[in-house]
């Protein structure tokens, strides 16, 4: 029945394909037959007046009955006392009543026979009882199988099936159709977007508010199956259903749909106590990054980047491999972008010797033939040939991915023809995406902005926003250009050995590298030492130098103790270490091989967390990690290739070439180790909570993990010496 279908799935896999029926669950709320406002008024204003106005102006193809006891119509509209006396059954209903009054009127749409609802209050009324007032109508909610909008949003606008349920104003100019959708979890952050962007036909924008039982995968699916949008931009708090979410991603992704986010607030991964550095130093924030990095979702921080590349992706051309090429008619305005394509890390054309060559011929003397291109000489009557001229050139050009004329607006924010023009030279010679964009702001809505974007020339306002918008243009071809990666996989017997020995990995240093070491990832050699004879064994079995190392039970981080001694080069250098350990720490010590001393130091952690499960982290180790702070967060399980590439994501990923000495350090090793660890990840996240491998010693000749700190479930509440 229909309420087992919308409750959140337990496993995210709820959605249900055009292929499979030709009603979408979602129907009755988002393209509704029939449609009665309970609080209907004509009130200046009002909620009630507003909710019935917007479904007229939205030319809504289906009947509309206000319900109000006290007026006769609204609008134009014949109004009826109650539910009960409509002329028949409405799929949806809406509520514009106080929330002193959304009890009763729930109880009658329900009774009613209403499919769906859409409620924008907040749920909150003053010497409320307990459970509280949002708690009884969800429960009401839950039990009745009704579909809501909301509560505390500002409702939907299906402006591809003309359905405007919202409650507040907006522009009247929503054109049907449309091919770009925006769910938000903020009202704000929908309307901000849709009411005053006229250079963005929306299909289906909501605010999808407490949802209470419709989350934004919901109407992303609805969105992806119904309207097939060119993008999807996100407004997002947190992610109720971490599952489902993933899975209509996913879907996109498949879709080759591109999902353009803002992900706010930033809090810890949790309240609890971090036991390893990778707990304490990954937050959720970087958990929405490797969801997003998984699926291909463009991450933008502001709301003129998120409308500026929705703007961007929802012209027809998609960008060929290479770079951006931009054409100017200032030398300072080029030398401006050029600094901010580099601090954002937007790759620019290499233009080819043959372009070069052409745009000299073309260029008024003294003007250098280089792109970005101020192609603004000595003026005149030539003047806009030679700059259509010199962008289609460009535009041509094998590394030319994406071309922008950057002029500023007009007096009156306008736009001067002849820019215009020129992207329409370039466009007889090639498809790629072009756009014309001004250093400053101006209008979205302006009557000649928006007929020229949608000619296909978007006009857009703002050089780092814009920079934003090619990255994320980037970013999605590029993913949607990987290939699958071959995934590392643990046979039967190991994971039933990692199983049975997972407890006995938190216990010390030994066991947790002994336990890395049965899964395949390379360790330091190390032994075992209850005594200062057992250590001199050690010692000479392993070959000096060598390190030692507090092994007592309880202490997690042994350099906050001064509980390391590394680089001991015979007995007697031994011994003075062993008598300080055993002296302040006690006598449980490993003694291991010293790793090379000019490797490149890094680390591989694991951490679980609350909503998304395992992550894993990948950065530089050592002594500093903690201070260092530059690590990337990555969904397991991975490939060597997206290894490497996360890799160049770390602000100092340029030290990943050098090392203290001569050798270069094996990062691929590094990369096919890191692979291997996000397998053991993903095999064995109901035994782990938490793993530290710091540092992992990347030399010439390949890597090995140095120390360790696993971190079982069973011990997971066990707080550790720091």
């Amino acid at each position: 029945m229909l309420a087992a279908q919308i409750r959140p799935p337990k496993h995210g896999r709820e959605f249900i394909s055009k292929a499979d029926t030709v009603a979408h669950r979602l129907d009755p709320l988002l393209r509704p037959k029939s449609i009665a406002v309970i609080g209907a008024t004509e009130r200046a204003h009002s909620v009630g007046r507003r909710i019935v106005h917007n479904l007229l102006a939205g030319h809504f193809d289906g009947k509309i009955f206000p319900v109000n006891p006290g007026r006769e119509s609204v609008l134009g509209l014949q109004c009826y006392a109650d539910l009960d006396s409509l002329p028949e059954q409405v799929d949806h209903v809406a509520f514009a009543v106080s929330d002193y009054r959304i009890e009763a009127a729930l109880e009658a749409a329900i009774e009613h026979g209403a499919k769906a609802a859409t409620i924008m209050s907040q749920l909150i009324i003053a010497d409320d009882s307990k459970p509280d007032l949002q708690e009884r109508i969800e429960a009401r909610i839950h039990d009745s199988g009704l579909i809501v909008c909301g509560a505390n949003g500002m409702g939907f606008y299906n402006c591809r099936d003309g359905v405007w349920m919202c409650g507040f104003d907006t522009r009247e100019n929503h054109p049907r159709g449309g091919n770009v959708t925006l769910i938000s979890h903020s009202g704000s952050g929908m309307s901000g977007i849709v009411d005053c962007e006229e250079r963005i036909d929306f299909n289906l924008a909501v605010s999808t508010g407490q949802e209470i039982n419709v989350g934004m995968h919901h109407y992303m699916d609805f969105a992806i199956e119904e309207h097939q949008p060119s993008a999807i931009g996100l407004f997002m708090e947190t992610a109720r259903d971490p599952e489902a979410l993933m899975a209509v991603l996913e879907k996109a992704r498949q879709r080759h749909i591109p999902v353009v986010a803002i992900k706010v607030g930033r809090t810890a991964l949790s309240s609890r106590l971090a036991q390893s550095h990778s707990g304490a130093m990954a937050g959720q924030d970087e958990a929405f990054d490797a969801l997003f990095d998984r699926f291909g979702v463009q991450r933008v921080y502001d709301m003129d980047a998120l409308a500026t590349t929705l703007i961007m992706f929802a012209q027809p051309h998609r960008p060929a491999p290479g770079g951006l090429v931009a054409l100017h008619d200032s030398g300072g305005e080029r030398q401006l972008l050029i600094d901010l394509a580099d601090e954002m890390d937007v790759p620019l054309a290499k233009l080819s010797p043959s372009t070069i060559a052409r745009l000299e011929q073309i260029l008024d003397p003294g003007l250098p033939a280089v792109n970005p291109l101020d192609a603004w000489g000595a003026g005149g009557e030539h003047s806009d040939h030679i700059m259509g001229q010199c962008l289609a050139a460009m535009m041509q050009d094998e590394s030319a991915s994406i071309g922008a004329v950057v002029h500023d607006r007009a007096p009156y924010s306008q736009v001067y023809p002849e820019y215009v023009d020129y992207m329409r030279v370039a466009r007889q010679h090639c498809e790629k995406p072009l756009f014309l964009m001004a250093n400053r702001q101006g209008t979205g809505s302006s009557p000649d902005v928006v007929q020229v974007t949608r000619e296909g020339f978007p006009v857009l306002d703002g050089l780092r926003s814009f920079l934003e918008g090619v990255r994320c243009l980037f970013g999605f071809r590029d993913h949607q250009r990987r290939a699958p990666e071959m995934l590392k996989e643990l046979n039967a017997s190991t994971t039933r050995a990692l199983q049975a020995s997972s407890g006995e990995s938190a216990r010390d240093e030994f066991a947790a590298l002994a336990w890395l070491e049965m899964a395949g990832i390379p360790v330091v050699a190390a032994r075992r030492a209850s005594s200062l004879a057992e250590s001199l064994k050690a010692a000479r079995e392993l070959g000096y130098p060598v390190a030692l190392k507090t092994a007592e039970p309880g202490i997690a981080h042994k350099t906050n103790q001064r509980g390391v001694h590394l680089g001991l080069a015979d007995e007697s250098a031994l011994k003075q270490a062993w008598l300080d350990l055993s002296t302040r720490l006690g006598e449980q010590v490993v003694v291991a091989e010293m790793a090379p001393p000019d490797g490149l130091e890094l680390m591989l952690g694991m951490v679980t967390d609350l909503q998304f499960g395992p992550l894993v982290l990948m950065g530089f180790g050592g002594t500093r990690v903690e201070g260092i702070d530059d690590f990337v967060t990555l969904m397991p399980p991975f490939g060597p290739q997206t290894a490497r590439r996360r890799l160049q994501d770390l602000q100092h990923h340029a030290l990943l070439g050098h090392n203290r000495g001569s050798g270069k350090p094996h990062i691929d090793a590094f990369c096919e180790t890191a692979a291997l660890f996000s397998s053991v990840v993903a095999s064995l996240q109901d035994e782990l909570t938490e793993i530290d491998i710091n540092p992992v010693i990347v030399h010439g000749g390949g890597c090995m993990a140095v120390d360790a700190l696993i971190i079982t479930r069973q011990r997971h509440n066990e707080v550790p010496n720091p």
